[in-house]
């Protein structure tokens, strides 16, 4: 009589080298958030202490009693040269410059990379590439034949001229964009559209842009995030009524009445820096879904 004797089975080890891999992953990822949000930790530990604490020199410990005395006073008291308003007033006017000019610049852009994406002709190269062109302009080589023409216009100094100046310099980028974002999307769509009579516009509009959402908040979230910290552009074209707030902060900092106050300084700064977090964090997820589907590509 024969007695069967069982064969162990191998037991396989998970390799070793995915879960080094994984771990080393998580650490450069854990290091990079470290280094990147230490900066930001700082300045809001230091706008909450009072100047006292600051004067000690404890730049790196927490606030002992912690306060939002810095806070309200860069939003409300703050001085700007001989204007004591704080940063109310210019974080007002980049909320008045900045939404229409991502509106428009991105509807726009939409609408010109669709159209030179449904273009099937050698010259919609040719006119892609000048587009192109244009972004890799520096605004330095384009500021004075600018002054001269919104001057001309009458729209120099004026809200109408800055949020012209954003959308006409933000154009390049966004129809790049949209191109590249619409060459991926099949022909069959806008044909189909065609036969059932609508039009180039209803087509674009009705079909095209619901289709859409992913590259439509990446290019207003890159859109905002330039035209809400830009510097240059407010500082000539928007003239003294409508200085965005990157201006007035820079005027907070550079105050030379009284003694300086870090604390308020940086105070200003996250209040300023407040609306790009929130934008970030409450899109994040649709724009990581937009550069994944290639909102970037081409």
């Amino acid at each position: 009589m024969s007695i069967a004797v069982a064969t162990p089975i191998a037991i396989r080890k998970k390799p070793f080298a995915p879960q080094a891999a994984r771990i080393g992953l998580y650490v450069f990822l854990t290091v990079s958030a470290i280094f990147f949000l230490l900066p930001l930790l700082l300045v809001a530990m230091n706008s909450l202490k009072p100047l006292e604490e600051i004067r000690q020199g404890n730049l790196l410990a927490f606030p002992v009693n912690p306060s939002f005395d810095a806070w309200v006073t860069a939003w409300k008291t703050a001085c700007t040269g001989l204007d004591c308003n704080g940063v109310q007033p210019g974080v007002w006017n980049s909320i008045k410059i900045t939404i229409p000019a991502v509106v428009i610049s991105t509807l726009a852009g939409a609408l010109n990379g669709y159209a030179l994406a449904q273009w099937k002709s050698r010259h919609a190269n040719l006119l892609m590439l000048l587009v192109t062109v244009g972004l890799f302009i520096p605004y330095q080589a384009m500021l004075y034949p600018t002054v001269k023409i919104l001057s001309n216009v009458g729209l120099f100094r004026t809200y109408a001229g800055i949020v012209f100046v954003h959308v006409i310099y933000g154009l390049p980028y966004t129809t790049l964009l949209f191109r590249n974002f619409y060459v991926g999307v099949p022909d069959e769509i806008s044909r189909a559209a065609r036969m059932e009579g609508a039009s180039f516009l209803r087509t674009f509009w009705s079909i095209i842009l619901p289709i859409s959402t992913n590259i439509l908040v990446v290019v207003a979230i890159l859109q905002f995030t330039g035209i809400w910290n830009d510097y240059l552009l407010g500082l000539i074209f928007a003239g003294n009524d409508n200085l965005p707030m990157t201006v007035q902060l820079t005027n907070i900092v550079n105050n030379a009445r009284g003694a300086a106050n870090p604390n308020v300084n940086m105070a200003a700064a996250l209040i300023t820096a407040i609306p790009t977090l929130v934008v970030y964090f409450l899109s994040g997820r649709y724009f990581v879904r937009g550069i994944a589907a290639g909102a970037v590509k081409g």
